[in-house]
């Protein structure tokens, strides 16, 4: 098989500011693109100033394009749990509000199966002491966001370092980097 034939999947989680979800996947193995956008509401083609008022239904979310036979979705699936707080569903860390909740969206029944079966076992981990409330949803038609919004770490480093130092990497620190 060549490579331009390979079959791609892709992958579709929701963890708070979209901008912050992109660079903890864009670099790993099997990736071939992540792309920031709104997904899980009733309004077609909204707009950033849409979602951030809270009435589209919208969620921020990355899709990720991805090489099944490189990356598989269980170990996007494990990398997910260690870039988000898995304990808070109103938001991320300093992003609040239903625009900002964590959603696993599932594209096949495989991956619905694989991502309950890793929220069960994150919960049976102990690692948490409230409880996995991520939700695990069927993937709806997902819109890429603004231009501005794509690849935002690498065009704009210093206001998305501001991003993540709002609690995210104190979370990762202290729960999987022990």
């Amino acid at each position: 098989m060549q490579a331009n034939n390979k079959k791609l999947d892709t992958a579709i989680f929701a963890g708070g500011c979209f901008w912050c979800m992109v660079k903890p996947f864009d670099s790993l193995p099997g990736i071939k693109k992540v792309i920031s956008g709104y997904t899980g509401g009733h309004v077609p083609n909204p707009t950033y100033e849409q979602v951030c008022t809270g009435t589209t239904g919208h969620t921020e979310a990355v899709e990720i394009t991805f090489d099944p036979e490189i990356m598989s979705y269980q170990k996007l699936l494990d990398y997910y749990w260690q870039v988000t707080d898995p304990t808070d569903a109103s938001g991320q860390f300093q992003d609040r509000g239903d625009n900002y909740r964590p959603v696993i969206f599932y594209n096949s029944p495989d991956q619905k199966e694989a991502a309950e079966n890793s929220k069960e076992a994150l919960q049976n981990s102990g690692k948490f002491d409230n409880p996995i409330v991520t939700q695990i949803e069927p993937a709806k038609p997902f819109y890429p966001a603004e231009d501005y919004h794509q690849d935002f770490y690498k065009k704009n480093p210093f206001r998305y370092n501001l991003e993540e130092s709002g609690g995210r990497a104190d979370f990762i620190k202290k729960h999987w980097q022990n």
